[in-house]
């Protein structure tokens, strides 16, 4: 039968779709063939993925790409690193209670770093060292010194106080009246300070006693250089400024007179009144006779044992210190006097006084005649044998006036 087309004829239309021999004629096209809803659903083509260009695949590219890849890792990683090193620098360290720490002198950076580390102080000797290094101003360096790092002191802490150079101070003190040889002993014996002493003694009465601070490994040498200076600045201050009627001409002899008032009396309330007496003498020409004096003589700079008397045959030993047989002053100090002493020669109390003894209380008795000064004895011997003790041998000798102080 031959087959109408509806479309012109206005009959049913089958949407498109041919059968027979023009769906066999219809290109790219073949029967048709019911699909399941999988089927239709899946695509019948695999799109493919564009093709690179051929600047893409160039070599530089990529070694540009890795390039840029390496530099923003190796960013990251410093940016972390940084904030890491900084953080231990800043935060607190591990040391768990305080401890001392010497930094020798001349020690360079990598020294103290590794010094801190085994020290348990800080827990990076590298980066302790590193970031110190950037730290520290132009100028600014790690001082020498004995420090005290407190427990947990971070390491930025410790730097400071390094920097800072507030180590530990220690201190060693000389009292008003020690001889040189006395003096150097002291020194010596102090276990923080090192070095040698001079082997020349300086001059008797040119070390001011004080108390003198140093940091550890201080040189003893160093003391040395101080006590002299100090002692030559405080005799010229108080030398300029003397009274003008002095007996004595010289600095040395004004030292001279202040180290016999030094060993004379340690109450500061009597030194000028001491003074008085030995200025009164030499203004009369009398002997000092001076106790002290007599010891210096026999004993030098290593001063009187203990547990030696001063005999009958001492007072009259001829040595050039002995006051009770030269005239004046003797050739030299036989101490080192202290500010006081040497403030009450260079104004010295106006009295009519010759003679001085002990009271029995700490002080002394004064008296401007000879007679007074032996009712003073008495009254002192009389207090000593109450106390059942023997009165020293020197003051068995009653102070005479020179025979020669009318000359």
């Amino acid at each position: 039968m031959p087959v109408t087309d509806n479309s012109q004829n206005g009959g049913s239309q089958n949407n498109g779709v041919s059968f027979g021999r023009d769906a066999d004629n219809q290109p790219g096209k073949g029967p048709f063939i019911p699909k399941s809803p999988n089927e239709a659903l899946r695509p019948e083509r695999v799109p493919q993925p564009p093709r690179r260009s051929r600047k893409a695949r160039s070599q530089l590219v990529i070694f540009l790409n890795f390039l840029m890849t390496m530099a923003v890792f190796v960013c990251v990683v410093a940016v972390a690193g940084f904030f890491y090193v900084m953080d231990s620098y800043q935060k607190p360290g591990p040391l768990a209670a305080n401890t001392n720490f010497v930094v020798r002198s001349g020690a360079g950076l990598a020294e103290i770093a590794n010094n801190l580390e085994r020290n348990g102080i800080v827990s990076d000797a590298r980066i302790y060292r590193y970031v110190t290094t950037t730290y520290l101003a132009d100028g600014q360096t790690l001082k020498a010194g004995e420090y005290e790092i407190k427990a947990g002191a971070s390491m930025k802490e410790v730097t400071a106080l390094l920097e800072s150079g507030k180590s530990i101070l220690y201190a060693v003190s000389f009292p008003e009246g020690l001889t040189v040889k006395q003096m150097f002993q002291r020194l010596a014996a102090d276990t923080v300070l090192e070095g040698e002493l001079p082997t020349e003694l300086p001059p008797e009465g040119s070390l001011r006693p004080d108390t003198y601070k140093f940091t550890r490994g201080t040189n003893r040498a160093e003391i040395v250089t101080q006590m002299r200076a100090a002692q030559d600045r405080l005799i010229d201050q108080i030398w300029e400024k003397r009274d003008p009627d002095l007996p004595v001409e010289t600095k040395e002899e004004f030292v001279t007179l202040a180290s016999i008032v030094e060993k004379e009396t340690g109450k500061d309330d009597e030194r000028a009144h001491v003074a008085s007496v030995f200025i009164n003498r030499l203004n009369k020409g009398m002997r000092l006779q001076s106790d002290p004096t007599i010891i210096y003589g026999l004993f030098g700079g290593d001063g009187k044992p203990a547990d030696r008397p001063i005999f009958q045959s001492d007072i009259r030993k001829e040595t050039p210190y002995n006051t009770y047989v030269i005239k004046g002053l003797p050739p030299g100090p036989i101490a080192n006097p202290g500010r006081a002493a040497l403030e009450s020669v260079a104004h010295p109390w106006k009295t009519e006084d010759l003679y001085f003894v002990a009271d029995g209380n700490g002080g002394h008795a004064f008296a401007p005649t000879l007679d007074e000064h032996n009712a003073n004895v008495r009254r002192w011997r009389k207090i000593e044998a109450e106390r059942a003790q023997t009165p020293p041998a020197t003051l068995d000798v009653e102070p005479e006036i020179d025979p020669a102080a009318n000359d």
